[in-house]
């Protein structure tokens, strides 16, 4: 049955859909920062403002930047529901759902990609700054559409780019392990979560110490891994001592690399892991209000948000760099122009362009079902 609609927003929720709530919180807050980090981090109006609040500044555009460690968590979370929601091994042919997480992925990331390439040009024109494109290239711009752009070393055209060809490597790695287990262990229901488990140990405790691998998914996949597991920890009809394997196993390998070397990013990547095995997969609200709403439809635009903002801080520092005076007060003014306009962006990109993109590319192949089948 229907829920309760709550009127008067895009996006309307009903109350009685299954929603994650905390996830949808969790994805909303990170992309915050992640834009604040940016607008920090690139531009000049932040230089400008930073005698207000040399402090926040400084954290903005220093630690702020771990937050895209809750997108890899939540991504490996939904990932583990998508695929597997009990762990168990896949038989369905892998190249499909690879596929399909291409199509979700990489069409809007290209409008973005295109967005960016305008505004860099059309910021060149009022100012002179590092973060600043320059006219793309054939091969670069190929370089984005394949989400080849790191691995190829071609110059990113917009900040976090390199985040989308991560996700899309993750996901293609996570399904590859799940038919790998289907072929190996034929339905043994064991071997693919020692498979992701070995992953995020390797990962966490040798490839993710070395940067030459950030460019792969493996350097990831600890953060990635943490998510799959405490999905697969929280499941209701596991067995308790197998949920509890699990959870061990997903503490005990986070734990040992933290000890080992302590890595701000890994112990975010392991906080969030543990608020979602704990709460991550809570009953359906029964009565949400406008605020619920609001988080959940926060949460929607969050991946839109995280596309968009770039080209729109640009060009708000472009206008505030060439028309307005470099005063501190003028310039905290910007940053919290450029912050609201990417909010607006998004949700009209999440509306206009990706939402008609998925639907449009979800056509011929349908949301197609988890390559492991429910035991």
């Amino acid at each position: 049955m229907a829920g309760k609609v709550v009127e008067g927003m895009p996006g309307q929720y009903r109350a009685g859909e299954k929603q994650f709530v905390l996830i949808n919180l969790l994805k909303a807050v990170a992309a915050q920062l992640i834009v604040l980090h940016h607008l920090a981090f690139y531009g000049p109006m932040a230089d400008h403002a930073r005698p207000l609040l040399p402090a926040l500044v400084d954290w903005l555009q220093g630690d702020a930047r771990i937050a895209v460690q809750v997108f890899l968590v939540v991504g490996g979370f939904l990932a583990a529901k998508s695929l597997s929601p009990q762990g168990l091994p896949g038989f369905a042919p892998p190249l499909q759902a690879i596929w399909r997480r291409y199509l979700k992925l990489a069409p809007p990331f290209i409008a973005a990609t295109l967005l960016a390439a305008a505004a860099s040009a059309w910021a060149a024109a009022w100012m002179s700054h590092d973060s600043i494109s320059a006219p793309p290239t054939l091969k670069q711009l190929w370089a984005h559409v394949l989400l080849l752009h790191s691995v190829l070393g071609a110059e990113s055209l917009a900040a976090g780019a390199w985040y989308v060809a991560i996700d899309f490597q993750l996901y293609a790695l996570l399904t590859l392990l799940a038919w790998l287990s289907g072929r190996l262990a034929g339905r043994q229901a064991w071997l693919l979560p020692v498979l992701v488990a070995a992953g995020v140990g390797a990962s966490l405790l040798y490839v993710n110490l070395d940067a030459d691998w950030d460019v792969w998914a493996p350097y990831f996949f600890g953060s990635y891994g943490l998510g799959v597991l405490a999905w697969w920890a929280s499941d209701p009809v596991r067995r308790p001592g197998s949920a509890a394997l699990l959870l061990a196993v997903m503490l005990g390998t986070a734990l040992l690399a933290l000890v080992l070397d302590f890595r701000s990013r890994i112990a975010l990547a392991l906080a969030v892991a543990c608020v979602l095995f704990l709460f991550g997969r809570a009953r359906p609200v029964a009565h949400a209000g406008a605020g619920l709403a609001w988080v959940n439809y926060a949460g929607k635009i969050s991946f839109a948000v995280f596309l968009v903002h770039f080209p729109v801080c640009l060009l708000v520092n472009a206008a505030f760099a060439r028309f307005l005076p470099e005063q501190p007060h003028v310039q905290a003014l910007g940053v919290l122009v450029a912050w609201a306009a990417s909010l607006a962006a998004g949700a009209a990109f999440q509306r206009w362009i990706e939402a008609p993109l998925g639907r449009v590319l979800a056509q011929p192949f349908g949301a197609g079902p988890p390559l492991a089948a429910k035991a």
